[in-house]
Protein backbone atom coordinates (compact mmCIF):
# COMPACT_ATOMS: atom_id res chain seq x y z
CA UNK A 1 0.00 0.00 0.00
CA UNK A 2 1.46 3.57 -0.80
CA UNK A 3 -0.35 6.82 0.04
CA UNK A 4 0.85 10.21 -1.60
CA UNK A 5 0.85 13.02 0.83
CA UNK A 6 1.61 16.36 1.20
CA UNK A 7 3.44 16.56 4.98
CA UNK A 8 1.45 20.33 5.01
CA UNK A 9 -2.17 19.12 4.67
CA UNK A 10 -4.01 17.94 8.15
CA UNK A 11 -5.54 15.21 6.13
CA UNK A 12 -2.77 13.54 4.98
CA UNK A 13 -1.68 13.77 8.85
CA UNK A 14 -4.72 12.34 9.77
CA UNK A 15 -4.72 9.40 7.28
CA UNK A 16 -0.86 8.27 8.07
CA UNK A 17 -1.58 8.35 12.08
CA UNK A 18 -4.66 6.22 11.35
CA UNK A 19 -2.58 4.04 9.26
CA UNK A 20 0.29 3.46 11.84
CA UNK A 21 -2.57 3.04 14.86
CA UNK A 22 -3.84 0.21 12.60
CA UNK A 23 0.08 -0.95 12.43
CA UNK A 24 -0.57 -0.81 8.59
CA UNK A 25 2.33 -1.81 6.34
CA UNK A 26 2.16 1.32 3.90
CA UNK A 27 5.16 3.32 1.99
CA UNK A 28 4.83 6.96 2.16
CA UNK A 29 4.65 8.80 -1.41
CA UNK A 30 5.57 12.38 -1.10
CA UNK A 31 4.10 13.17 -4.39
CA UNK A 32 4.80 17.23 -5.00
CA UNK A 33 8.22 16.08 -4.42
CA UNK A 34 8.26 12.23 -5.84
CA UNK A 35 5.68 13.84 -8.72
CA UNK A 36 4.03 10.97 -10.58
CA UNK A 37 4.19 11.12 -14.51
CA UNK A 38 1.19 11.50 -16.89
CA UNK A 39 0.96 7.32 -17.25
CA UNK A 40 0.85 6.82 -13.64
CA UNK A 41 -1.82 9.19 -12.67
CA UNK A 42 -3.31 7.39 -15.63
CA UNK A 43 -3.04 4.01 -13.94
CA UNK A 44 -4.34 5.69 -10.57
CA UNK A 45 -7.60 7.05 -11.87
CA UNK A 46 -8.05 3.99 -13.60
CA UNK A 47 -7.65 2.28 -9.85
CA UNK A 48 -9.90 4.90 -8.47
CA UNK A 49 -12.36 4.52 -10.77
CA UNK A 50 -12.35 8.10 -11.50
CA UNK A 51 -11.40 10.87 -13.81
CA UNK A 52 -8.57 13.82 -13.90
CA UNK A 53 -11.38 16.42 -13.16
CA UNK A 54 -12.69 14.17 -10.13
CA UNK A 55 -9.11 14.32 -8.46
CA UNK A 56 -8.84 17.83 -9.11
CA UNK A 57 -8.15 20.61 -6.64
CA UNK A 58 -9.64 23.53 -8.39
CA UNK A 59 -9.40 25.97 -6.02
CA UNK A 60 -5.55 25.95 -5.76
CA UNK A 61 -3.82 29.29 -7.10
CA UNK A 62 -2.50 27.06 -10.44
CA UNK A 63 -6.09 25.72 -11.25
CA UNK A 64 -7.16 29.38 -11.19
CA UNK A 65 -4.05 30.93 -13.47
CA UNK A 66 -5.08 27.39 -15.95
CA UNK A 67 -8.89 28.71 -16.12
CA UNK A 68 -9.57 24.94 -14.61
CA UNK A 69 -12.48 25.31 -13.40
CA UNK A 70 -13.80 26.16 -17.21
CA UNK A 71 -12.30 23.14 -18.74
CA UNK A 72 -14.58 20.72 -20.41
CA UNK A 73 -14.53 17.44 -18.47
CA UNK A 74 -15.27 15.12 -21.40
CA UNK A 75 -13.48 12.39 -22.89
CA UNK A 76 -11.57 14.82 -25.48
CA UNK A 77 -10.07 17.21 -22.74
CA UNK A 78 -9.29 14.10 -20.67
CA UNK A 79 -5.12 14.11 -21.82
CA UNK A 80 -5.13 17.90 -21.16
CA UNK A 81 -6.68 17.49 -17.80
CA UNK A 82 -3.90 14.50 -16.67
CA UNK A 83 -1.25 17.03 -18.11
CA UNK A 84 -1.88 19.57 -15.83
CA UNK A 85 -2.34 17.36 -12.89
CA UNK A 86 1.23 16.26 -13.81
CA UNK A 87 3.23 19.59 -14.53
CA UNK A 88 1.42 20.75 -11.39
CA UNK A 89 0.89 18.29 -8.85
CA UNK A 90 -0.51 20.96 -5.98
CA UNK A 91 -3.63 20.08 -7.79
CA UNK A 92 -4.20 16.44 -7.29
CA UNK A 93 -6.20 15.79 -4.58
CA UNK A 94 -4.80 14.25 -1.19
CA UNK A 95 -4.20 11.96 0.55
CA UNK A 96 -4.71 9.15 -2.24
CA UNK A 97 -4.04 5.40 -1.00
CA UNK A 98 -3.29 2.51 -3.37
CA UNK A 99 -4.27 -0.72 -1.72
CA UNK A 100 -3.00 -3.89 -2.06
CA UNK A 101 -5.64 -5.12 -4.20
CA UNK A 102 -4.75 -3.03 -7.35
CA UNK A 103 -7.29 -0.46 -5.88
CA UNK A 104 -7.06 3.13 -4.47
CA UNK A 105 -9.12 5.60 -2.39
CA UNK A 106 -9.36 9.35 -1.85
CA UNK A 107 -8.51 8.87 1.49
CA UNK A 108 -9.90 12.22 2.84
CA UNK A 109 -11.69 10.57 5.91
CA UNK A 110 -10.88 7.66 8.50
CA UNK A 111 -13.44 5.79 7.16
CA UNK A 112 -11.95 6.18 3.31
CA UNK A 113 -8.53 5.33 5.44
CA UNK A 114 -10.12 2.28 7.21
CA UNK A 115 -11.46 1.34 3.74
CA UNK A 116 -8.37 1.21 2.13
CA UNK A 117 -7.19 -1.01 5.16
CA UNK A 118 -9.91 -3.78 4.25
CA UNK A 119 -8.21 -4.20 0.92
CA UNK A 120 -4.68 -5.19 2.10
Amino acid sequence: MEIWINPACSKCRSAVQLLDAEGADYTVRRYLEDVPGEDEIREVLTRLGLEPWDIARTQEAAAKELGLKEWPRDAGSRDRWIRALAEHPRLIQRPIITADDGTAVVARSDEAVRDALSRT
